[in-house]
């Protein structure tokens, strides 16, 4: 891993001729956390895109690396920081990917769509979207369209699906889901377009399923009919892959999406088709990496304590961090490293280090440490 604002390391393979077929910097992604930045980057790559991620607001110059890229993400930790810095290391990330030459931006966020009604996806997105108002991106191929931003966090092969507004994780509604409770950023109401509007200045509008379904010229001239009303941000229904797609196309030509990283699925071939880049059938290919492994589980969602109490109840080994022992300053990290040399090195002695735990317990450290 790079240390902050310094590229990954690009094992990926490409052509040898990938060189001169090159078009810059396509995508520029600001994701609001680390896996989310590498959910997006693998949907990329996945597509054929040569992706850079990068780890904090990036310093300095564009390195020279970054010219065989075709999409740079770069991966903040801003979902639950105050809205007021939240936007100013979004900003930061904003100004340096159009130094390095992004003509498209996607603010990634999560597909559960985790904030409070103060933020933090309306005020980024806002922020965002007004630094962009006098910058001419969009996808090639496609006459910018300034003010308004596309707001999607559907990412149905995760059972994430968004229709009359209402998301969903797989058959309930948000509000019914394990995130009703998430201890940093409960979702209790599963309306995405009263969620944005009570966290954002701009009006907020709805492009309905049944406009998507008739595809890409029905979706533009409704953001364009949206956007006479006065509608900056538009929460767009998707119940499949294909709504994506169309969503994609019909959109191209918005300076902002603010997306889960489903949307990302049909990017790199609107992008190859619009002539801005081309894709390379090598792209995810990583070289093989050896050695120990480690898990590390950090969140408290109850899909999370489900799947370390998998972990444990398959016998795998596993060690709680305490957060208490880390305020005493504790050498819990020593302790852990001597614990997990003491194991074996097959994937049945893979060492789990976890900090998940229930809503009572964490409230009762919050309590003693603060959220």
């Amino acid at each position: 891993m790079s240390p902050p604002g310094r590229p990954e390391e690009d094992s990926r393979s490409a052509p040898p001729a990938a060189s001169a077929m090159r078009h810059g910097i396509a995508l520029g992604i600001v994701a609001d956390d680390f896996t989310g930045a590498t959910d997006i980057a693998s949907m990329l790559v996945r597509g054929g895109l040569r992706t850079v991620q990068l780890i904090g607001v990036p310093q300095g110059a564009v390195p020279a690396e970054l010219a065989q890229a075709d999409a740079v993400v770069v991966a903040l930790k801003s979902r639950t920081t105050p809205a007021a810095q939240a936007v100013a290391d979004s900003l930061a990330a904003l100004r340096w990917l159009q130094a390095a030459g992004a003509r498209q931006f996607i603010f990634k966020v999560c597909s559960t769509f985790d904030s409070t009604p103060a933020g933090n996806i309306g005020p980024v997105a806002e922020a965002l979207l007004a630094a962009l108002t006098d910058s001419p991106p969009g996808l090639p191929g496609a006459a910018p369209i300034r003010a308004q931003a596309l707001i999607c966090p559907a990412f149905p092969e995760n059972g994430r699906t968004v229709f009359r507004g209402h998301l969903f994780v797989g058959d309930q509604l948000l509000s019914d889901s394990g995130m009703r409770s998430h201890p940093l950023t409960p979702m209790t109401d599963a309306n995405l377009v009263r969620v944005m509007q009570a966290q954002s200045q701009g009006r907020v509008g709805l492009l309905r399923h049944d406009t998507v379904a008739q595809g890409a010229a029905a979706i533009s001239d409704r953001l364009a009919a949206l956007r006479a009303d006065g509608v900056s941000l538009v929460v767009a229904d998707a119940v499949d892959n294909a709504d994506l797609l169309r969503l994609a196309e019909g959109a191209a030509a918005l300076p902002l999406w603010v997306a889960g990283s489903g949307l990302a699925l049909g990017l790199p071939a609107l992008l190859a088709a619009r002539g801005g880049v081309t894709l390379h059938p090598q792209a995810a290919l990583l070289d093989r990496l050896d050695g120990p492994a480690a898990v590390l589980a950090g969140s408290c969602s109850l899909a999370t304590q489900g799947q370390v109490a998998h972990w444990m109840a398959a016998g795998r080994p596993a060690l709680r961090i305490d957060p208490a022992a880390l305020a005493r300053h504790e050498p819990v990290v020593d302790q852990a490293l001597a614990w997990a040399a003491t194991l074996d090195a097959t994937l049945s002695g893979t060492p789990l280090f976890y900090a998940t735990t229930d809503a009572a317990t964490l409230a009762r450290s919050q309590a003693d440490l603060g959220a």
